[in-house]
Protein backbone atom coordinates (compact mmCIF):
# COMPACT_ATOMS: atom_id res chain seq x y z
CA UNK A 1 0.00 0.00 0.00
CA UNK A 2 1.33 3.50 -0.78
CA UNK A 3 2.26 5.94 1.99
CA UNK A 4 -1.13 7.07 3.33
CA UNK A 5 -0.21 10.70 4.01
CA UNK A 6 1.20 11.11 0.51
CA UNK A 7 -1.84 9.38 -1.00
CA UNK A 8 -4.36 11.59 0.82
CA UNK A 9 -2.41 14.72 -0.08
CA UNK A 10 -2.31 13.62 -3.71
CA UNK A 11 -6.06 12.93 -3.76
CA UNK A 12 -6.81 16.36 -2.28
CA UNK A 13 -4.60 18.01 -4.90
CA UNK A 14 -6.40 16.15 -7.67
CA UNK A 15 -9.80 17.16 -6.31
CA UNK A 16 -8.68 20.80 -6.12
CA UNK A 17 -8.02 20.73 -9.89
CA UNK A 18 -11.26 18.95 -10.84
CA UNK A 19 -13.19 21.04 -13.40
CA UNK A 20 -16.61 19.50 -12.65
CA UNK A 21 -17.61 19.97 -9.02
CA UNK A 22 -21.34 19.28 -8.98
CA UNK A 23 -24.10 21.54 -7.75
CA UNK A 24 -24.66 22.62 -4.16
CA UNK A 25 -28.01 21.86 -2.48
CA UNK A 26 -29.53 25.18 -3.45
CA UNK A 27 -33.06 24.11 -2.49
CA UNK A 28 -31.95 24.74 1.12
CA UNK A 29 -31.17 28.48 1.10
CA UNK A 30 -28.35 28.36 3.66
CA UNK A 31 -26.59 25.52 1.82
CA UNK A 32 -26.88 27.46 -1.44
CA UNK A 33 -24.34 29.91 0.02
CA UNK A 34 -21.57 27.31 0.42
CA UNK A 35 -18.71 27.46 -2.09
CA UNK A 36 -18.24 24.26 -4.14
CA UNK A 37 -14.52 25.02 -4.36
CA UNK A 38 -13.91 23.40 -0.98
CA UNK A 39 -12.67 19.86 -0.37
CA UNK A 40 -11.55 18.13 2.82
CA UNK A 41 -10.53 14.60 3.71
CA UNK A 42 -9.51 12.77 6.89
CA UNK A 43 -8.52 9.12 7.25
CA UNK A 44 -8.13 7.51 10.68
CA UNK A 45 -6.64 4.04 10.63
CA UNK A 46 -7.24 1.20 13.08
CA UNK A 47 -3.94 1.90 14.83
CA UNK A 48 -4.96 5.52 15.47
CA UNK A 49 -2.99 7.20 12.69
CA UNK A 50 -4.83 10.33 11.54
CA UNK A 51 -4.15 11.82 8.10
CA UNK A 52 -5.81 15.00 6.83
CA UNK A 53 -5.74 17.14 3.72
CA UNK A 54 -7.55 20.12 2.26
CA UNK A 55 -10.36 21.76 4.24
CA UNK A 56 -10.33 19.02 6.86
CA UNK A 57 -11.15 21.31 9.76
CA UNK A 58 -13.86 23.42 8.14
CA UNK A 59 -17.25 22.72 9.71
CA UNK A 60 -20.12 21.85 7.37
CA UNK A 61 -23.73 20.72 7.71
CA UNK A 62 -23.65 16.93 7.99
CA UNK A 63 -27.31 16.59 6.93
CA UNK A 64 -28.16 12.92 6.27
CA UNK A 65 -24.89 11.62 7.73
CA UNK A 66 -26.62 12.34 11.05
CA UNK A 67 -29.00 9.46 10.26
CA UNK A 68 -26.30 6.97 11.28
CA UNK A 69 -26.14 8.38 14.79
CA UNK A 70 -29.91 8.77 15.09
CA UNK A 71 -30.26 5.09 14.15
CA UNK A 72 -27.65 4.04 16.72
CA UNK A 73 -29.47 5.97 19.43
CA UNK A 74 -32.90 4.62 18.46
CA UNK A 75 -31.66 1.01 18.25
CA UNK A 76 -30.13 1.32 21.71
CA UNK A 77 -33.58 2.21 23.08
CA UNK A 78 -35.85 -0.23 21.23
CA UNK A 79 -34.58 -2.08 18.16
CA UNK A 80 -37.89 -3.87 17.63
CA UNK A 81 -39.74 -0.57 17.45
CA UNK A 82 -37.28 0.72 14.83
CA UNK A 83 -37.69 -2.27 12.53
CA UNK A 84 -41.46 -2.29 13.00
CA UNK A 85 -41.51 1.20 11.47
CA UNK A 86 -38.84 1.03 8.78
CA UNK A 87 -37.45 -1.61 6.45
CA UNK A 88 -33.91 -2.57 5.53
CA UNK A 89 -34.10 -2.60 1.74
CA UNK A 90 -32.47 -0.23 -0.77
CA UNK A 91 -34.98 2.28 -2.07
CA UNK A 92 -34.00 2.57 -5.73
CA UNK A 93 -35.80 5.92 -5.60
CA UNK A 94 -34.88 9.49 -4.75
CA UNK A 95 -34.14 10.16 -1.08
CA UNK A 96 -37.34 12.19 -0.70
CA UNK A 97 -39.66 10.04 -2.82
CA UNK A 98 -43.34 10.34 -1.97
CA UNK A 99 -44.48 7.89 -4.66
CA UNK A 100 -42.63 4.96 -3.11
CA UNK A 101 -43.93 5.76 0.38
CA UNK A 102 -47.51 5.86 -0.90
CA UNK A 103 -47.12 2.61 -2.84
CA UNK A 104 -45.83 0.82 0.27
CA UNK A 105 -48.47 1.90 2.75
CA UNK A 106 -46.48 4.57 4.55
CA UNK A 107 -43.64 2.31 5.74
CA UNK A 108 -40.25 3.64 4.59
CA UNK A 109 -37.86 1.27 2.83
CA UNK A 110 -34.91 1.98 5.14
CA UNK A 111 -33.74 4.39 7.88
CA UNK A 112 -31.44 6.37 5.57
CA UNK A 113 -33.98 7.85 3.16
CA UNK A 114 -35.75 10.96 4.45
CA UNK A 115 -39.02 9.23 5.33
CA UNK A 116 -37.20 6.49 7.23
CA UNK A 117 -35.03 8.97 9.11
CA UNK A 118 -38.07 11.04 10.08
CA UNK A 119 -39.71 7.89 11.45
CA UNK A 120 -36.57 7.07 13.46
CA UNK A 121 -36.36 10.64 14.78
CA UNK A 122 -39.99 10.38 15.87
CA UNK A 123 -39.04 7.42 18.06
CA UNK A 124 -36.48 9.61 19.81
CA UNK A 125 -38.78 12.56 20.38
CA UNK A 126 -42.38 11.31 20.44
CA UNK A 127 -44.20 12.77 23.42
CA UNK A 128 -41.19 14.86 24.45
CA UNK A 129 -39.86 18.29 23.76
CA UNK A 130 -38.40 17.95 20.21
CA UNK A 131 -35.09 19.14 21.63
CA UNK A 132 -34.80 15.87 23.55
CA UNK A 133 -34.23 13.80 20.41
CA UNK A 134 -31.70 16.24 18.98
CA UNK A 135 -29.97 16.45 22.33
CA UNK A 136 -29.54 12.67 22.51
CA UNK A 137 -28.03 12.53 19.02
CA UNK A 138 -25.77 15.48 19.74
CA UNK A 139 -24.53 13.95 23.01
CA UNK A 140 -23.70 10.70 21.21
CA UNK A 141 -21.81 12.52 18.45
CA UNK A 142 -19.88 14.68 20.91
CA UNK A 143 -18.93 11.61 22.92
CA UNK A 144 -17.74 9.68 19.86
CA UNK A 145 -15.83 12.61 18.37
CA UNK A 146 -14.41 13.65 21.74
CA UNK A 147 -15.51 17.23 21.16
CA UNK A 148 -18.15 19.07 23.18
CA UNK A 149 -18.06 22.06 20.85
CA UNK A 150 -20.00 20.27 18.09
CA UNK A 151 -23.33 22.06 17.72
CA UNK A 152 -26.40 22.65 15.58
CA UNK A 153 -26.27 25.51 13.07
CA UNK A 154 -29.50 27.33 13.88
CA UNK A 155 -29.55 29.24 10.60
CA UNK A 156 -29.42 26.00 8.60
CA UNK A 157 -32.13 24.40 10.76
CA UNK A 158 -34.39 27.43 10.23
CA UNK A 159 -33.64 27.40 6.50
CA UNK A 160 -34.59 23.71 6.27
CA UNK A 161 -37.79 24.23 8.21
CA UNK A 162 -38.79 27.13 5.96
CA UNK A 163 -38.19 25.14 2.77
CA UNK A 164 -38.92 21.58 3.96
CA UNK A 165 -42.39 21.18 2.50
CA UNK A 166 -41.64 17.81 0.93
CA UNK A 167 -40.36 16.42 4.22
CA UNK A 168 -43.52 17.73 5.87
CA UNK A 169 -45.58 15.90 3.26
CA UNK A 170 -43.71 12.66 3.99
CA UNK A 171 -44.25 13.09 7.73
CA UNK A 172 -47.97 13.83 7.40
CA UNK A 173 -48.42 10.83 5.09
CA UNK A 174 -46.69 8.56 7.61
CA UNK A 175 -48.79 10.06 10.41
CA UNK A 176 -51.91 9.10 8.46
CA UNK A 177 -50.63 5.50 8.38
CA UNK A 178 -49.67 5.39 12.06
CA UNK A 179 -45.92 5.31 11.43
CA UNK A 180 -45.40 8.68 13.11
CA UNK A 181 -46.63 8.68 16.71
CA UNK A 182 -45.81 12.17 17.95
CA UNK A 183 -46.90 15.59 16.74
CA UNK A 184 -45.67 16.05 13.18
CA UNK A 185 -44.39 19.57 13.81
CA UNK A 186 -42.31 18.44 16.78
CA UNK A 187 -40.85 15.48 14.89
CA UNK A 188 -39.96 17.67 11.91
CA UNK A 189 -38.34 20.28 14.16
CA UNK A 190 -36.19 17.57 15.69
CA UNK A 191 -35.30 16.19 12.26
CA UNK A 192 -34.35 19.58 10.79
CA UNK A 193 -32.12 20.38 13.77
CA UNK A 194 -30.51 16.93 13.62
CA UNK A 195 -29.60 17.47 9.96
CA UNK A 196 -28.18 20.92 10.76
CA UNK A 197 -25.44 19.57 13.05
CA UNK A 198 -22.11 21.10 11.99
CA UNK A 199 -18.95 19.00 11.93
CA UNK A 200 -15.58 18.98 10.23
CA UNK A 201 -14.12 15.99 8.41
CA UNK A 202 -11.82 15.41 11.36
CA UNK A 203 -14.68 15.34 13.84
CA UNK A 204 -16.79 13.13 11.59
CA UNK A 205 -14.03 10.59 10.99
CA UNK A 206 -13.44 10.38 14.74
CA UNK A 207 -17.14 9.90 15.40
CA UNK A 208 -17.23 6.98 12.94
CA UNK A 209 -14.36 5.01 14.45
CA UNK A 210 -16.63 2.67 16.42
CA UNK A 211 -17.97 1.24 13.15
CA UNK A 212 -14.41 0.42 12.10
CA UNK A 213 -13.74 -1.26 15.45
CA UNK A 214 -16.69 -3.65 15.64
CA UNK A 215 -18.77 -1.29 17.76
CA UNK A 216 -16.03 -0.28 20.22
CA UNK A 217 -15.14 3.37 20.74
CA UNK A 218 -11.32 3.27 20.64
CA UNK A 219 -11.03 6.46 22.71
CA UNK A 220 -12.86 5.00 25.71
CA UNK A 221 -12.65 1.26 25.03
CA UNK A 222 -16.39 1.04 25.64
CA UNK A 223 -18.94 -0.67 23.41
CA UNK A 224 -21.18 1.76 21.55
CA UNK A 225 -23.01 -1.10 19.83
CA UNK A 226 -22.48 -4.85 19.70
CA UNK A 227 -20.24 -6.32 16.98
CA UNK A 228 -23.34 -7.76 15.30
CA UNK A 229 -25.08 -4.38 15.27
CA UNK A 230 -21.95 -2.68 13.91
CA UNK A 231 -21.88 -5.19 11.04
CA UNK A 232 -25.53 -4.59 10.32
CA UNK A 233 -25.21 -0.81 10.34
CA UNK A 234 -22.27 -1.10 7.95
CA UNK A 235 -24.39 -3.37 5.74
CA UNK A 236 -27.16 -0.77 5.65
CA UNK A 237 -24.65 1.94 4.83
CA UNK A 238 -23.33 -0.10 1.91
CA UNK A 239 -26.74 -0.96 0.48
CA UNK A 240 -28.73 2.18 1.35
CA UNK A 241 -26.29 4.96 2.25
CA UNK A 242 -26.31 6.70 -1.13
CA UNK A 243 -30.02 6.57 -1.96
CA UNK A 244 -30.69 5.58 -5.58
CA UNK A 245 -26.94 5.68 -6.28
CA UNK A 246 -26.07 3.11 -3.59
CA UNK A 247 -25.44 0.36 -6.12
CA UNK A 248 -23.20 2.60 -8.20
CA UNK A 249 -21.26 3.63 -5.09
CA UNK A 250 -20.80 -0.02 -4.04
CA UNK A 251 -19.67 -0.82 -7.60
CA UNK A 252 -17.16 2.02 -7.74
CA UNK A 253 -15.96 2.31 -4.13
CA UNK A 254 -17.04 -0.82 -2.28
CA UNK A 255 -17.16 0.66 1.22
CA UNK A 256 -20.03 1.15 3.68
CA UNK A 257 -20.76 4.88 3.57
CA UNK A 258 -23.42 7.47 4.28
CA UNK A 259 -23.71 10.71 2.37
CA UNK A 260 -25.45 13.99 3.09
CA UNK A 261 -26.58 16.85 0.87
CA UNK A 262 -24.19 19.14 2.72
CA UNK A 263 -21.49 17.34 0.71
CA UNK A 264 -20.13 15.12 3.46
CA UNK A 265 -19.60 11.36 3.32
CA UNK A 266 -18.61 9.10 6.21
CA UNK A 267 -17.08 5.85 4.90
CA UNK A 268 -15.90 2.83 6.85
CA UNK A 269 -13.27 0.28 5.93
CA UNK A 270 -14.10 -2.34 8.60
CA UNK A 271 -11.08 -3.16 10.72
CA UNK A 272 -8.99 -0.66 8.77
CA UNK A 273 -10.18 2.94 8.69
CA UNK A 274 -12.82 5.57 9.31
CA UNK A 275 -12.86 8.13 6.50
CA UNK A 276 -14.65 11.46 6.13
CA UNK A 277 -14.69 13.52 2.95
CA UNK A 278 -16.45 16.77 2.17
CA UNK A 279 -17.08 18.68 -1.02
CA UNK A 280 -20.37 20.60 -1.28
CA UNK A 281 -21.07 20.02 -4.99
CA UNK A 282 -23.51 17.16 -5.50
CA UNK A 283 -24.38 14.61 -8.17
CA UNK A 284 -27.97 14.53 -9.48
CA UNK A 285 -28.74 11.88 -6.82
CA UNK A 286 -27.64 14.19 -4.00
CA UNK A 287 -24.20 12.74 -3.20
CA UNK A 288 -20.89 14.60 -3.12
CA UNK A 289 -19.40 14.40 -6.60
CA UNK A 290 -15.76 14.89 -5.60
CA UNK A 291 -16.22 13.04 -2.31
CA UNK A 292 -17.24 9.94 -4.23
CA UNK A 293 -14.33 10.32 -6.65
CA UNK A 294 -11.89 10.74 -3.77
CA UNK A 295 -13.16 7.63 -2.00
CA UNK A 296 -12.96 5.62 -5.22
CA UNK A 297 -9.33 6.67 -5.61
CA UNK A 298 -8.54 5.89 -1.96
CA UNK A 299 -10.22 2.46 -1.97
CA UNK A 300 -8.51 1.51 -5.22
CA UNK A 301 -5.05 2.55 -4.04
CA UNK A 302 -5.31 0.94 -0.59
CA UNK A 303 -7.25 -2.18 -1.51
CA UNK A 304 -9.81 -1.38 1.21
CA UNK A 305 -12.78 -2.31 -1.00
CA UNK A 306 -14.75 -4.81 1.11
CA UNK A 307 -15.11 -7.13 -1.87
CA UNK A 308 -11.36 -7.60 -2.23
CA UNK A 309 -10.20 -11.11 -1.25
Amino acid sequence: MPDLASLVTHIAAEMAKAPERGRVADYIPELAKVSPAQFGMVVITADGCEVAAGDADVAFSIQSVSKIFALVEALSRDANAVWARVGREPSGSAFNSIVQLEAEGGRPRNPFINAGAIAVTDLLSAGDDPRAGVGAILRLIRQLAGDDDIAVDGAVAYSEAASGHRNAALAHFMKAHGVIAGPVEATLSSYFHQCAIDMSCRQLARAGRFLMHGGIDPASGEAVVSPERARRINALMLTCGHYDASGEFAFRVGLPAKSGVGGGILAIAPGRASIAVWSPGLSPQGNSLLGTAALEHLAGATGWNVFNP
